[in-house]
């Protein structure tokens, strides 16, 4: 999962980050304003804002983003009390709330239960750069927010680069991993495959060593 959290006490941000980044990937902003920097570069399965920040609240905040049509499922972390805030919280389009102070492994329940909701596992991408996003289950590429669809030999063949990253990968290897003994292709629809990547994510992450096999940096 990649996860946001807003929060400003220092203290407590540090022990969430601390606790959420031994299982997921956790960018962090202390405000509204870092929270849209944060967007800009990244997409997001979680936000995990707490209401009262300096500036714009959490709540507030939130609203903003389902106006710009931001669906990302979202937690609130509060000190309130009161049900009022607890009412604008879920009319702002939060999913859940959990109040200060609470043990991590509430909040690591209440992950979890979100995940499975959304189904948030099978919505797992893969960054390749600050403009790219890789998204295996639905074969898709993510280039400056445009789609770009992958066919399902293109897919194998990026997540075996992925899982193998600077190392030399020869032909032969590359086809006794993704093709079936029944259906091996030309080096020449290998290397159209190549190409086709190369001109999805750019020709700079797969290298060729001439006679060997490619190198995915």
């Amino acid at each position: 999962m990649n996860i946001l959290l807003m929060e400003d006490d220092p203290v407590l941000s540090d022990i969430l980050l601390d606790f959420l980044r031994e299982e997921w990937h956790v960018d962090y902003a202390y405000n509204a304003q870092e929270v849209y920097v944060h967007l800009e570069n990244s997409k997001y399965d979680l936000f995990i804002f707490d209401i009262n920040v300096m500036g714009q609240d959490g709540i507030d905040l939130l609203r903003e983003l389902r106006a710009f049509s931001n669906k990302t499922p979202t937690v609130f972390i509060t000190a309130y009390r009161d049900t009022k805030h607890l009412q604008r919280a879920f009319d702002a389009g939060a999913h859940d709330y959990i109040k200060k102070p609470f043990e991590l492994e509430e909040l690591h329940a209440r992950i979890l239960s979100i995940k499975r909701v959304f189904n948030i596992e099978n919505n797992k991408f893969i960054i390749l750069d600050d403009e790219t996003l890789f998204y295996p289950v639905q074969k898709t590429v993510h280039v400056n927010n445009k789609k770009i669809s992958l066919t399902a030999k293109d897919t194998l063949l990026l997540s075996y680069f992925l899982k193998n990253r600077s190392r030399l990968i020869t032909n032969e290897e590359l086809v006794q991993n993704i093709w079936n003994f029944d259906s091996l292709p030309s080096d020449a629809t290998l290397r159209s495959h190549i190409r086709t990547l190369r001109e999805i994510i750019g020709k700079e992450k797969i290298k060729t060593v001439r006679g060997e096999g490619y190198i995915f940096e």
